[in-house]
């Protein structure tokens, strides 16, 4: 566990293991400790990089709203930061799968292969209305919510439900003296608020994006996606008709993964670190630093 500073922000950061590089970045209000499962599987064959978003985990708060290139350059800096200039498997869970996939089309010649699990996926998004007035709200909405207490009070109750409604099997696997540093915070409810706030945004911002940078040719790509026993069967079967389109339109492989809820990594470990280890890493090549136009 290291704390290292980018852009003027402390970064928790957690790398363990050795080999070539592997970034996992979680979904939105999430931290590194929900990829636990997954890393002993991955350790002895990779180096396994894990870090916090702003405000969320053990990171430091920040008043900048998140957005899809700050978050790909976000991924870049923290490679960065560790020396790692090999090209990294990405692997983005949720939301983050936006993050992984704008780090590949804007940092190609960094990205060995991206891994999108149980990805957010946005066929045809909108901007929003109101975008100003919108994003006050919702700051002022978290900072009244902060000043009441609300997180301290509600924070690890929220996160428990949240893992029992992802999870197909099992609840909280994660100790709670862990969960209630992290979620009590106002820190966390100000960072999962603007990660909430902006998904349109940046889902807007990344289909602007595919049309205007290509992915590296040959990148490996796999959508690995929750096949949930509990959903209705015309709605688990849309969910993975979607995830399935993800993976046509990037030129990757589908797998379905299940039983399981949308918190894949803790369903089914074995197979997030599969896909993660089937992806065959390159020899090492120059890695730009400089931030792309």
């Amino acid at each position: 566990m290291t704390f290292v500073g980018i852009g003027g922000v402390v970064h928790h950061v957690v790398v363990d293991g050795s080999g070539p590089p592997c970034v996992l970045s979680p979904g939105l209000g999430m931290c590194w400790f929900d990829w636990d499962p997954v890393v002993p599987l991955l350790a002895p064959h990779r180096t396994v990089v894990r870090f916090d978003r702003p405000g969320l985990g053990l990171s430091a708060r920040t008043r900048a709203w998140p957005t899809l290139a700050g978050e790909a350059r976000r991924i870049a800096a923290v490679l960065d930061v560790l020396g790692l200039d090999g090209p990294a498997t990405v692997v983005g869970h949720s939301l983050a799968g936006f993050h992984a996939e704008a780090f590949a089309r804007l940092f190609p010649a960094r990205a060995a292969g991206l891994v999108l699990v149980d990805s957010s996926v946005e066929e045809e998004p909108r901007p929003r209305r109101a975008r100003a007035a919108r994003d006050t709200a919702a700051r002022a909405c978290a900072a009244l919510a902060g000043a009441a207490g609300l997180p301290r009070v509600a924070g690890p109750a929220l996160r428990r439900a949240a893992v029992r409604a992802g999870r197909a099997g099992g609840g909280e696997a994660v100790p709670y003296d862990l969960v209630r540093r992290v979620y009590s915070t106002s820190r966390w409810l100000h960072a999962a608020v603007a990660e909430n706030t902006t998904y349109t945004d940046q889902a807007v911002a990344l289909a602007a994006l595919r049309a205007q940078r290509p992915l590296p040719p040959g990148l490996p790509v796999t959508v690995l996606a929750a096949d949930d026993p509990r959903r209705p069967a015309h709605r688990r079967e849309h969910w993975l008709a979607r995830q399935r389109a993800l993976a046509t339109d990037l030129g990757g492989t589908f797998r379905a993964s299940g039983p399981a809820g949308h918190l894949l990594m803790f369903d089914r470990p074995e197979d997030v670190a599969g896909a993660v280890l089937g992806v065959r890493t390159p020899s090492p090549r120059p890695a730009s630093r400089r931030n792309p136009p």
